[in-house]
C-alpha cells in the first residue's frame, strides 16, 4: 500500500492506488446522497456511530472520550461533532479522488488521524465494521434513491481515506 502513496512538495500525502476507478457518476452520487443527507448530518452521523457500536459494542474502548462517560452513547456531547467529522472527511475524499485523481490529507493532519488510530488499537476488522455502518447509515438516509452503484461510489471513498489513514498508522 505504501507504494500507492506520494508525498508532495506542498506537505500532502495523497493516496492514488484506483483513484482512476472513481469515475464522475461515482462522484455525483456521493455529492447526490450527501446533499441530501447534509442539512441533517449530525443526526445522520449519530446513527451511523450509534450503528457501529450496536454491532460492536467494545468498539467504545477506543474512544478516550467514551471510556469513562457516564452518560448514554447518545448523549455523549463530543460524539456527535467525531462522528459527523468521519461522515464528511469520506466525503470530501470522494470529490477529492474525483477532482484530483487521489485522496489529499494535509501531511500533520493525516500523520495525527495515523498515530491516534495506531495509538487506540484500531485494526482493520474496526474500519470493515465502520465502513458497514456508514453504508446502512446512507441506505437508511437516502430511501429509495439507494443503489448498488451508489454503495460502490460510497465504498470507493471510504477505502481510499482509510488506505491514507493507515499508512499513517505506527507509533
Amino acid at each position: 500500500m505504501a507504494d500507492n502513496l506520494n508525498q508532495q512538495k506542498d506537505g500532502k500525502i495523497s493516496c492514488v492506488e484506483d483513484a482512476i476507478l472513481f469515475t464522475e457518476e461515482q462522484e455525483a452520487l456521493v455529492v447526490k446522497s450527501w446533499n441530501l443527507m447534509k442539512k441533517d448530518a449530525g443526526e445522520w452521523a449519530l446513527k451511523f456511530f450509534l450503528k457501529v457500536f450496536e454491532i460492536a459494542p467494545s468498539a467504545t474502548k477506543l474512544f478516550s472520550f467514551l471510556k469513562d462517560s457516564n452518560v448514554p452513547l447518545e448523549q455523549n456531547p463530543k460524539l456527535k461533532p467525531h462522528a459527523r467529522a468521519v461522515l464528511v472527511m469520506t466525503c470530501e475524499a470522494a470529490v477529492q479522488l474525483r477532482k484530483a485523481g487521489k485522496v489529499v490529507i494535509r501531511d500533520a493532519s493525516l500523520k495525527k488521524l495515523g498515530a491516534t488510530h495506531f495509538k487506540y488499537g484500531v485494526v482493520d476488522e474496526h474500519f470493515e465494521v465502520v465502513k458497514y455502518a456508514l453504508l446502512d447509515t446512507i441506505k437508511e438516509a437516502v430511501g429509495e434513491m439507494w443503489s448498488e452503484d451508489m454503495k460502490g461510489a460510497w465504498s470507493v471513498a471510504y477505502d481510499h481515506l482509510v488506505a491514507a489513514i493507515k499508512t499513517e498508522m505506527k507509533p
